[in-house]
């Protein structure tokens, strides 16, 4: 939910900062005195369109900023993940608009991107107003909205899962056609590359232990100068470390036999003993297998030149050298066996097609029935909204395919389809007796396209997980007792969402469980809109203004408390 809202410098509004509560939140002000721009201001942190246009004169910068609950928000701790946010409890998000053109867009203090943005903003807000709700009108998005009523979400997921599978299998089909050409070009050339490298075949740190051979071959005169000096310092000459050591012991043992203080240094003399003894057995074994090998030695040298030439021309280690061997090694066996490697891959796409149309078709009779549901809710609830007379009905269609597309197979036939299904879904009405139905652009006023989407977020009340829902004048066209039906719609639906909503009905904000009114006012010579919380006595005079207008008079504050304790029952 949204629990506070900052905007300062955007368009007449100077400065605002409020706090939002949960259920139903109610707007109210005169024409003109800046309920648009409330509403802008939010697009705008929802990540709408910027204009230097909105920057109120004199300012640098337009801000406006949002503080969101988000505890248990999966999609938007995915988002967080993407962008490598921190995630918390409380989600900020805050848009500036400097006049030199440049927006500015954050995420917890972290700089993001517009794209982020309006993620972020069309999880955690569904704005609907006289125009912002036009998505209602475009029929794309008709089989989210069928979709989410329906509950049938594991049977999408999993299709969607085989649907991906499909669509991958398909692209490494069309990956593959077009590398046929250029595969058969390089054959040859994979060919002589392949020999070339197997001539030598090189093996993994190879390199490394042929190196360290060189160096003890090309050093074996040495190593056995220095053996040879070190086993006659420590065991041969007549000075011999050894014999030294066992004079010393000898020596503690007498010392021991006088004061026992000597008694460890005997064993640590003895320790001494045996480690030059070890050390000269191994300097003398190491000494006696030193030879030089000139033939090995130039075969060394050899091998490690013919390495280096391979690396120069194909890889810089010998690492890359053999990943390169690798990789035009599958790519001269998919040369040579192209035909069959296409023929596997195009049976394994054709099962696909099918498992994933049996998959499609389930779907597709769960949304039939869903969409029998959805009407019913729909024509139950437009009735109550002031279209007694209409009629609401769901067209599901589907295209054929073709073998080369990422179609799938239905009985036999080919069907277009995407990660939706093989589904087209349209909402089509008639407002009007005698009328037939025809898609929602065609036959819906502003008005009513507003109380439609209030009657089918009614419908979806309970499925649809979407936080905060702003609707915008949504009363426009109705009075008496269809705006008290509008009303109450929009209380029911803020048991299950944040609902804000601006109006300028008394019967909906009698219903408010909290009540803001938006008025312009002068200040030096400047016009600014401020926003203020209404109490008690305020929230009675607010709903008299409505009810009877600027003059308020006793008989309207009557009328009014009655309105909001009737309401309040």
């Amino acid at each position: 939910m949204l629990h506070s809202l900052y905007i300062k410098n955007y368009a007449l509004i100077e400065e605002i900062s409020v706090e939002f509560s949960s259920g139903l939140t109610i707007i109210t002000g005169e024409t003109g005195a800046g309920k648009s721009i409330l509403v802008d201001a939010l697009s705008l942190l929802l990540g709408e369109r910027a204009s230097t246009e909105m920057i109120r004169t004199g300012a640098d910068k337009a801000v406006v900023e949002g503080v969101f609950t988000v505890s248990s928000i999966k999609e938007i701790l995915e988002i967080l993940r993407t962008n490598e946010i921190d995630a918390s409890d409380e989600l900020i998000v805050r848009r500036e608009v400097s006049n030199k053109g440049t927006s500015r867009c954050f995420i917890n203090d972290t700089p993001v991107n517009v794209a982020a943005l309006k993620e972020i903003g069309d999880v955690l807000v569904d704005l609907h107003g006289q125009h912002e709700h036009q998505s209602l009108l475009r029929s794309e998005t008709h089989i989210d909205f069928l979709d989410a009523f329906g509950g049938y979400e594991k049977e999408l997921a999993h299709y969607k899962l085989m649907y991906r599978t499909l669509t991958e299998a398909a692209g490494k089909m069309k990956s593959l056609q077009e590398q046929e050409h250029q595969l058969k070009a390089k054959k040859s050339l994979y060919e002589f590359q392949i020999k070339e490298i197997d001539a030598v075949d090189p093996k993994e740190n190879e390199e490394e232990n042929l190196e360290a051979e060189l160096k003890i071959l090309e050093n074996s005169e040495k190593l056995s100068e220095l053996t040879i000096g070190i086993y006659s310092l420590l065991y041969e000459s007549e000075t011999s470390v050894r014999d030294a050591l066992a004079k010393a012991r000898k020596m503690m043992e007498q010392l021991a036999e006088i004061d026992s203080q000597f008694s460890n240094s005997v064993g640590e003399t003895k320790s001494a003993e045996i480690i030059v003894d070890e050390l000269s057995k191994f300097v003398q074994n190491y000494s006696s297998r030193i030879e030089f090998n000139a033939e090995r030695l130039e075969e060394i040298r050899e091998r490690l030149g013919s390495l280096t030439l391979l690396k120069k021309k194909y890889g810089g280690t010998i690492e890359s050298l053999l990943e390169f061997r690798k990789k035009i090694g599958e790519e001269f066996s998919l040369a040579e066996n192209f035909e069959s490697e296409i023929a596997k891959l195009a049976k394994e796409i054709s099962a696909q097609r099918v498992s994933c149309g049996e998959q499609a078709e389930l779907l597709a009779q769960k949304r039939k029935d869903a969409a029998k549901k959805l009407e019913k809710a729909i024509l139950a609830s437009i009735a109550d909204l002031g279209i007694a007379k209409a009629k609401f009905e769901t067209l599901m269609t589907r295209q054929t395919g073709n073998p080369d597309s990422a179609s799938v197979i239905i009985n036999g036939k080919y069907f277009e389809s995407s990660s939706k299904g093989v589904d087209n879904v349209e909402f089509l009405m008639s407002t009007n007796i005698g009328e037939e139905v025809k898609p929602l652009a065609k036959v819906a006023s502003g008005g009513e396209v507003s109380r439609i989407m209030l009657a089918l977020k009614s419908a979806l009340a309970k499925s649809d997980k979407t936080p905060l829902l702003i609707f915008d004048e949504i009363d426009t066209g109705v009075s008496g007792r269809i705006g008290q039906a509008v009303g109450v719609s929009l209380k029911n639906l803020s048991k299950h969402h944040q609902v804000i909503a601006i109006t300028h009905l008394p019967q909906i904000a009698a219903l408010a469980d909290s009540h803001f009114a938006i008025a312009k006012f002068e200040n030096n010579k400047r016009t600014s809109t401020q926003l203020t919380k209404l109490e008690n006595e305020e929230r009675v005079r607010e709903v008299a203004k409505l009810l009877s207008g600027e003059i308020i008079t006793e008989a309207g504050l009557k009328s009014a408390r009655e309105l909001m304790e009737k309401n309040s029952n």
